[in-house]
């Protein structure tokens, strides 16, 4: 069984991350997409290979989309699976999603969202989740579009310590 939704895209092909093969052109990507965001837009290979390092990194849940034209990696969905607890089942993870902005406005990213929860699914999980910044309204909109609801709320605050 796959994930469905009522507003399911067309299926697009994707290929698990090749390490080694693939690197630069995610980390390209990333950038582009990310290159508002101070934390995740600032990957360098060195973090990348630092995640792929994790116990819980499988590239077979790292997916990547091949632009059909140049055959250049322009969307990914990176997920990951948590383990169960004692407060619950295990659960998957959109750990990271992106489309490079060259890409925008093909339903890739509501494509590369239910590929990656339809790997999870595979995986035998029953739940999912993934964190999105409260100003990030497209990917939102997205996400609820797709079923997801609100679990969580995480508010950072911050003080200049000069004047």
């Amino acid at each position: 069984m796959h994930f469905r939704s009522d507003a399911d895209p067309p299926s697009v092909a994707v290929r698990a991350f090749r390490p080694g093969h693939d690197d630069q052109r995610w980390l390209e990507v990333n950038r582009r997409a990310f290159a508002w965001h101070p934390d995740q837009g600032s990957w360098t290979a060195t973090d990348l290979a630092r995640h792929m390092a994790e116990p819980w990194f499988d590239p077979g849940g790292f997916l990547v989309h091949d632009d059909e034209l140049t055959g250049d990696l322009d969307a990914f969905c990176w997920t990951k699976v948590h383990p169960a607890t004692d407060l619950g089942p295990p659960m998957g993870e959109i750990f990271v999603i992106a489309v490079d902005p060259d890409a925008h406005g093909r339903g890739l990213g509501k494509a590369m969202t239910v590929a990656g929860l339809n790997h999870l699914h595979s995986q035998g999980l029953t739940a999912a989740m993934l964190f999105v910044e409260s100003d990030n309204h497209t990917g939102r909109s997205l996400y609820a579009a797709l079923g997801f609801g609100e679990h969580e709320r995480h508010r950072w605050y911050r003080r200049s310590l000069v004047d």
